[in-house]
């Protein structure tokens, strides 16, 4: 059974209620009714009955709930919730009803509420403008201050002898661009527990740089390698129990001749299977390069450090990765 197939039947088994926020998307309204045939998840459609017939006349909508932000009667008191998370930064009574009706600010409202387990939007919509309403009513999980994103990477087999597991953890690629020491560690520390809970395997994190334990040095032009540093020590001082260390080439991250050379009695170098880039360049282009050259499957972008889960889609997503989403979504909700 590969990772995905794990990752749904375990969300088989512990049923959570995902909603949907964009039932005016074909892809979103077949992954919908798959999800539901399949017993993944109970799927709410943020959409009427009429439109998803319309993009997909041949899907079969039995199982799924279909609300309408424009007439459901829960609109008001969702516009109450917004109202009280964001007056004190000028929203008035007005704007909060009117954004209410808004599909991904009617999602988020909902999760925000507790009458979902978690939300799953960007199939037709900007990163900006799914994630917004996370950060707006939903926000941070207690001690997290950054919002940051991972790509679950599958391997096309478990021969690899740098990944014994055939799975790692690649943050973050897609959200924060130039991270400071501090959101590094946070990414360090959710990104962990996404390996544990979600991709099944006991984390070693490597904070990755051009340089390993000092042997690089960029004081004068853009200062990562103290940047890593100084974030490796942060995530270690906030979580002393988890294996984590760097700063490290990737190479000293995984090859345990290189990572015993250039690292000697690091538990971590050589063994690593959670990679935290030192930016956005760095971590776009490491998972890709992984893709393409490696073979290996992304599944994300996984969102971390929302109180409650919410993911983003790909605007180019397909079926598939819709479902494979929801399914991450619900385990995010044990």
């Amino acid at each position: 059974m590969s990772l995905l197939d794990e990752i749904k039947a375990k969300a088989v088994a512990n049923k959570k209620t995902i909603v949907l926020c964009e039932g005016e998307d074909k892809r979103v309204v077949e992954a919908a009714a798959q999800i539901t045939k399949e017993g993944i998840a109970n799927i709410v459609l943020i959409g009427t009955e009429e439109e998803c017939k319309k993009v997909a006349p041949h899907v079969d909508l039995s199982g799924i709930t279909l609300i309408d932000p424009l007439t459901s009667e829960k609109t008001e008191k969702y516009a109450e919730i917004l109202y009280e998370a964001r007056k004190a930064k000028g929203m008035t009574e007005e704007q909060a009803h009117e954004q209410a009706k808004d599909r991904t600010m009617f999602g988020a409202l909902m999760l925000k509420a507790g009458d979902v387990d978690g939300y799953v939007s960007g199939a037709c919509h900007s990163t900006a403008n799914t994630l917004r309403p996370g950060l707006q009513v939903v926000k941070t999980a207690p001690g997290i201050k950054t919002v940051s994103s991972c790509f679950i990477m599958i391997a096309p087999d478990k021969n690899n002898p740098y990944n014994p597991d055939g799975v790692a953890v690649f943050a973050d690629c897609a959200i924060n661009i130039e991270p400071t020491a501090e959101q590094l560690a946070d990414i360090a520390i959710v990104s962990a527990k996404t390996a544990k809970d979600i991709a099944g395997i006991e984390p070693k994190v490597a904070m990755l740089s051009f340089s390993t334990k000092g042997s690089g040095n960029d004081d004068k032009f853009t200062q990562t390698v103290p940047k890593v540093q100084q974030a490796t020590a942060l995530a270690k001082a906030a979580a002393p129990d988890l294996a984590l260390d760097g700063e490290f080439q990737f190479d000293a991250a995984v090859a345990p001749e290189v990572g015993q050379l250039k690292a000697p009695g690091s538990k971590v170098a050589g063994h690593a299977n959670v990679f935290v880039f030192p930016n956005i360049n760095a971590g776009n282009i490491g998972y890709k390069i992984a893709q393409r050259f490696g073979g290996y499957m992304a599944i994300g972008p996984v969102c971390q450090g929302f109180a409650k889960p919410l993911n983003d889609l790909s605007r180019g997503c397909s079926v598939e990765d819709i479902v494979a989403t929801v399914a991450v979504t619900a385990l995010q909700a044990e």
